[in-house]
Order: C-alpha cells, then sequence, then structure tokens
C-alpha cells in the first residue's frame, strides 16, 4: 500500500505576480519534495490556491484602478498561468473566494 501524503504550500497572495522569491521560498522546495516522493511510490496531493482576502487586495486594486475581484481575477490567473509555464503541477490550486470555502468555515 502506497504512503499517503498530504502538500501544502503558502497561499500567495493576489495582490501582484509571483516572483522568484515566491519560487525559491515556496513553491520549488515543495515541487521538489513532492516529485521526489512520487518517484518513491507514495501516493501524493499537491494543494495550494491564492489568498484573495485583506487590505493588501484593496490597496492594490486601488492603485490599478480597477475592483477587488477584478484584481484577484488577473492575478489568479496571471499565477496560475505562471506555476503551469514553470512546471509546477498543483493536484488543486483553489482560490480563498470560491464559496465552498464560505460554505465549509
Amino acid at each position: 500500500m502506497a504512503r499517503k501524503i498530504l502538500v501544502t504550500s503558502a497561499l500567495p497572495y493576489s495582490n501582484g505576480p509571483i516572483h522568484i522569491g515566491h519560487l525559491a521560498g515556496a513553491y520549488l522546495p515543495a515541487d521538489i519534495f513532492v516529485r521526489y516522493q512520487r518517484l518513491m511510490g507514495s501516493d501524493v496531493v499537491f494543494i495550494c490556491g491564492a489568498d484573495e482576502h485583506g487590505v493588501p487586495i484593496i490597496i492594490a486594486a486601488g492603485k490599478e484602478g480597477i475592483t477587488p475581484q477584478q484584481l484577484v481575477d488577473k492575478y489568479y490567473a496571471l499565477n496560475r498561468d505562471s506555476f503551469a509555464a514553470l512546471g509546477i503541477a498543483f493536484d488543486n490550486f483553489s482560490r480563498t473566494s470560491l464559496p465552498v470555502h464560505y460554505e465549509t468555515s
């Protein structure tokens, strides 16, 4: 029976694009660990998501002249696509603004 492992990584704020510091500090180490565990035969689920709440979102939206929802939609898509382009493949990359999170909290 395969060892079951759940790996999560820090949720990036959706107030700007991810950068090399994000990658080096949180996502690349987690991705390496996930890949290693899968090579060793473990059943791994790798989850992450966008943190779409808080004052930094409101401030960034004001600076860009758009609504907070428009801002988080923009950076969710940009960051999701950036992770994919870099080969970091989450099994689930969610959003804290999804109704399921309100229903279960």
